[in-house]
């Protein structure tokens, strides 16, 4: 009976295991990167426009889930006040990058964070975290 336990019974119990270790690091916060590749570019959520003395602002949150609203929609050579408040602890997301428009910022938590700039081209403008934009959010702009 000893031989039947060991050939079966240990097989199962470390493929029990190994399963409870990989459900467990599914749950687990942080950095992740979603590449997308099977699915379309999303459309860009309905964001009420704001303007400060001709400025558009835009509002975003460092949430568990990353940057909100993600995408949002710009124009090109329009001025953009970005207020960036960080909600949580649970993210590598504590600063904003944005390649080509020399914003590396800090990210307090619980503190607006404004920062100032005109997209220059059309397209989609990536910004994320410092971590090479492993958690990044996105800007359509037309």
């Amino acid at each position: 009976m000893r031989p039947f336990l060991s050939r079966i019974i240990k097989p199962w119990l470390a493929l029990a295991a190994t399963a409870a270790l990989l459900g467990a690091g599914a749950t687990q916060q942080g950095c992740t990167k979603d590449t997308g590749a099977s699915k379309a570019e999303p459309a860009a959520p309905s964001v009420p426009e704001k303007r400060e003395n001709g400025v558009r602002v835009v509002e975003l949150t460092v949430t568990e889930k990353g940057y909100e609203p993600t995408p949002v929609s710009l124009k090109k050579g329009e001025p953009v006040k970005l207020v960036v408040t960080r909600k949580t602890d649970e993210t590598c997301a504590t600063e904003i990058v944005m390649d080509g428009y020399d914003i590396h910022t800090a990210l307090p938590l619980d503190k607006p964070v404004e920062i100032n700039f005109t997209p220059k081209e059309s397209g989609k403008l990536v910004y994320g975290c410092a971590m090479g934009k492993m958690i990044s959010g996105v800007f359509m702009v037309d």
